[in-house]
């Protein structure tokens, strides 16, 4: 059952009042509150369990390496990967889409060969292969928007002919719009390609199966679904992550290490050179928990229908005088509500609403060559998360009426 007012009783910091008012927190997109079950997860394993893994052979880390591992297929479980082997842990998903990027443009791919990426991305799936066009002489390509925020996929074909990798997210973390994952990736495999899909803004809110999914690898990070930062996830095909190089070098990601060369150990310690973050890995597997007592489908559900009440109270309350970017389906987007509020700058609407405690981002998301597109030089986002409710959306509104006074409108 989705009980919301134990689920919001969860978050400590949701009880947080400033000024003698409660906390309104709307920025779950750019990072997510931790439940009483991460911090604590995190708190006891730091005072009584703590050690290093993979390394020594006493009885406490060896329980330590147990832990670690045990995080590893609560993760792999989360997201149906066949093994545990198959979910690399990364500092987070920026790691996780340089790792792929640079590694398999390293081993893989020449001057022509083709990238295609889509005009939604965030920034950290599209820099890594501008670098590579600088390195290799790659080149890319780029499937276009539908002026109602959805990838026009009408040329999709002609795009992807030649191609030798496709990159996109599964949700726009501007737009709120949730892609059609398995469509795309069944087509980019037709024309030959690889697929890694950015996972960041789907993963902590609604249901992830890799294996129904048909990807060839996925990223994402832990503090966008209630864990800490510090930890990502690269998850891979067990095939391809073996001929994908790691990035670094050092303890812990060899097999053996002679005068004049090094094999490498199996993955996934293949790509986890030095001391990994132990304790961030214990907390996403708490995370991990928490999510899966509550339920993936009932989460998403939840979110539909504030997604829906958002749109409706801000639509209704302000009429013209607000924009909010993206489909109006919310079946087909998650809860980011990305908008353009009357003629005031997206930072002075941030300001208006931290004074009332409400918290939301304003900038350009990430996401310039997005921002352009649809051009705003930047937006204030509201994002809803599974500890959200109505109240909290009636806030926002009512924290945004405030303008009128304070800027005479």
């Amino acid at each position: 059952m989705f009980d919301l007012s134990k689920i919001k009783a969860d978050f400590p910091h949701l009880r947080r009042e400033i000024d003698h008012s409660p906390v309104i927190y709307l920025d779950s997109a750019n990072t997510s509150q931790k439940p009483a079950a991460v911090i604590e997860a995190m708190r006891s394993f730091t005072e009584q369990s703590y050690a290093p893994i993979n390394r020594s052979a006493y009885r406490m880390a060896a329980a330590a390496t147990d832990a670690f591992e045990n995080a590893r297929s609560l993760v792999a479980s989360f997201i149906n990967a066949g093994s545990p082997d198959e979910v690399v842990f990364t500092k987070n998903a920026t790691e996780s889409l340089n790792l792929f990027a640079q590694g398999w443009s390293r081993q893989h791919l020449k001057a022509g060969d083709v990238v295609v990426l889509t005009h939604m991305e965030h920034h950290a799936n599209i820099v890594p292969w501008q670098m590579m066009v600088a390195e290799r002489g790659i080149t890319l390509r780029w499937i276009p928007l539908t002026d109602d925020g959805h990838l026009d996929l009408s040329d999709l074909d002609n795009i992807l002919d030649g191609a030798s990798v496709v990159s996109f997210t599964s949700m726009s973390n501007v737009l709120g719009t949730m892609n059609p994952v398995r469509e795309i990736v069944q087509r980019s495999h037709d024309a030959g390609a690889i697929v890694m899909v950015d996972a960041c803004q789907s993963v902590p809110h609604s249901v992830t199966d890799v294996q129904a999914m048909d990807a060839d690898f996925i990223a994402f990070s832990g503090h966008k679904m209630l864990g800490p930062s510090g930890i990502g996830v690269l998850w891979g095909r067990p095939e391809l992550l073996d001929q994908l190089p790691p990035l670094q070098g050092g303890g812990n990601m060899i097999d053996d290490v002679r005068l004049d060369t090094f094999t490498c150990a199996p993955v996934p310690a293949k790509f986890e050179a030095g001391t990994p973050p132990i304790i961030e890995a214990i907390g996403l597997g708490a995370a991990v928990e928490y999510l899966s007592s509550i339920g993936m489908a009932e989460i998403r559900r939840h979110e539909m229908e504030l997604t829906q009440y958002a749109l409706d109270t801000l639509s209704e309350r302000f009429g013209s005088d607000i924009v909010i970017h993206g489909p109006r389906n919310v079946e087909e987007r998650g809860g980011v509500l990305s908008f353009a509020f009357r003629d005031l700058h997206p930072h002075d609407v941030s300001q208006i609403l931290d004074e009332r405690n409400v918290c939301v981002r304003a900038g350009h998301h990430c996401a310039k060559p997005l921002m352009r597109l649809i051009g705003a030089n930047a937006t204030v986002r509201a994002s809803l998360y599974l500890y959200n409710d109505t109240h909290d959306v009636d806030i926002l509104a009512d924290a945004l009426t405030s303008a009128d006074d304070i800027f005479g409108l």
